[in-house]
């Protein structure tokens, strides 16, 4: 049975575990009803439930007192699970059973916060690409080795979607408000609730890079930091060894080892990442952009641009 596209998404269950993220629910569910708001129509629905109908208690110690059990003679179109902290401790057979059997239903699964975890562990992200908050990746790609983890804030794949905490859930929600109705509607949701910019499935998590490659890798944080600091005018490979005390080659492998990719090529990523901020939340012009992220040409950028990100940077800033 197919999944229902991103626009008959129209009810939306959420599976609240205990210590859930308040803030990353309540922004969720805030975006169906500012789309209800400014529709003049209840276009969107929305239920919380547990496993067992007795409410779930956030990670802020509130609970709400209308929940339910899920309804399997009248599914959701999505089934969200949202989590928090100590997730591992939130997740019972109840809960995995619960996700297993919504599985077999024509309806969406996705998560918000830490809630992949939940996905994971039940079997059903398998195949799948999706995202959780950086603090849980590097455990999560150790345990489940057939899930392929992002650092994107939200992502969608299929009939699986999941996003990291905090704001995240307002951008995914958006999507499938995008997918229904257009941009229009997103561009008043995000007036309406003083969003300046509705992120997409390309903007990343903010992720510091001590977490991204932990503390015994003193050395990678050093060059990490040098290629942060001179973005404008990048440091060649051989001034980065010599300054990290290191040579090319022991470079060379502790990035391939650590981070899969080569030192220029993250450092390539970095400079692609601070151009795509710069190009989304500035007036600079794309020439300025250029030079002010170290490419020696605007053709050199482009081409570098649209491989990372899949459009041109003009494209991008018309968008």
């Amino acid at each position: 049975m197919s999944c229902k596209e991103m626009s008959q998404v129209k009810h939306v269950s959420f599976l609240t575990l205990n210590n859930f993220s308040m803030i990353a629910f309540s922004n969720a569910i805030e975006i169906l009803r500012m789309a209800n708001y400014l529709m003049g129509e209840e276009v969107y629905q929305w239920s919380v439930i547990t496993v067992d109908g007795a409410p779930a208690t956030a990670s802020n110690g509130l609970a709400f007192a209308k929940s339910a059990m899920l309804d399997f003679t009248n599914m959701p179109d999505m089934l969200l699970v949202c989590a928090g902290g100590d997730v591992q401790d939130a997740v019972s057979p109840d809960v995995l059973k619960l996700i297993m059997q919504a599985s077999k239903h024509n309806i969406w699964l996705g998560s918000i916060c830490t809630g992949s975890f939940a996905l994971a562990k039940a079997g059903v992200l398998d195949g799948y690409k999706c995202t959780i908050n950086f603090e849980n990746m590097a455990s999560l790609r150790e345990n489940f080795p057939y899930i392929v983890f992002a650092e994107e804030l939200f992502v969608i794949d299929r009939d699986r979607c999941s996003c990291t905490g905090g704001t995240a859930p307002i951008d995914l929600m958006l999507a499938f408000v995008y997918a229904r109705f257009g941009k229009n509607l997103v561009a008043d949701i995000s007036e309406q609730i003083m969003v300046v910019r509705a992120k997409d499935s390309k903007d990343q998590q903010l992720i510091p890079p001590v977490a991204r490659v932990g503390y015994g890798h003193k050395a990678l944080l050093e060059v990490s930091a040098l290629m942060e600091a001179n973005i404008e005018e990048p440091l060649p490979l051989d001034e980065l060894a010599r300054l990290a005390g290191l040579s090319q080659r022991h470079l060379q492998r502790m990035f391939s080892h650590t981070l899969s990719m080569s030192p220029m090529h993250y450092y390539l990523k970095l400079r692609l990442r601070r151009a795509r901020t710069l190009l989304l939340q500035t007036e600079m012009s794309i020439m300025t952009i250029t030079v002010a992220c170290g490419f020696q040409s605007s053709c050199h950028f482009s081409k570098s641009y649209r491989t990372l990100f899949g459009c041109s940077p003009s494209n991008e800033r018309r968008q």
